[in-house]
């Protein structure tokens, strides 16, 4: 739990992806505005956010503040985190997938750093050009909130699920909730790499807390 007085701190750093309801196309909208983390949207008045972006900037104004007037059910378990994006045209290009694959799950792993929790399975969602709906899950040895885990995970369960498209929309997720402290505990004997790995995404997510979300950009993100 964030108190109010903590709210601002914590949020600042974090990419205004990880609000709820800011997708693909928001994303884009806000970034074309120089708006790429929340900090960037508490410089901006409400007024102009409002004039600039209609009713979802007074929404991004309150939700970059910590104030959302949403009900909390506190008996109402969060079940899973995940993200998902619709291609302006069907596609079965394997690079733009595999980079579709890679940014979503870079946004699954920051809203559960953000929301100190961590998932034990991770699960592919494709719907093909015809809207028929391909869901691939995969349970992991232990919880995770890391990038290259999720996004290992989703990879493989992409070349293996036994259609090649084109697909007209992908998404990435984990469930099987768990928090944060029980996240990645696990070495992985037949990746000797993996804890190198994930010491790497930890500097990272360090340094674009410091200097914000574009600070360092993966290759496969820019396909």
């Amino acid at each position: 739990m964030i108190g109010r007085a903590e709210t601002e701190a914590f949020l600042k750093p974090k990419p205004v992806r990880i609000i709820w309801g800011v997708g693909q196309a928001t994303q884009a909208a806000l970034e074309a505005a120089g708006i790429r983390t929340i900090a960037d949207l508490l410089r901006w008045d409400r007024g102009d956010l409002g004039a600039r972006f209609g009713s979802m900037g007074d929404r991004l104004w309150h939700l970059a503040r910590g104030l959302d007037t949403r009900r909390v059910n506190r008996d109402e378990k969060l079940k899973s985190i995940s993200k998902e994006t619709t291609f302006f045209e069907d596609t079965s290009d394997p690079d733009l997938l595999d980079g579709h694959i890679w940014r979503l799950s870079e946004q699954v792993a920051d809203r559960a750093k953000a929301k100190r929790l961590s998932g034990r399975t991770v699960t592919l969602k494709l719907k093909k050009g015809d809207f028929q709906l391909v869901t691939r899950r995969h349970a992991l040895t232990d919880p995770t909130q890391l990038t290259d885990r999720i996004y290992r995970a989703a990879r493989d369960l992409y070349d293996h699920a036994g259609t090649k498209g084109p697909f007209r929309l992908i998404g990435v997720g984990i469930s099987d909730l768990a928090p944060e402290d029980q996240a990645d505990l696990a070495q992985d004997l037949l990746d000797p790499d993996a804890r190198r790995r994930a010491a790497a995404e930890r500097a990272t997510d360090a340094i674009r807390a410091r200097f914000g979300a574009e600070a360092i950009i993966k290759g496969r993100a820019l396909r």
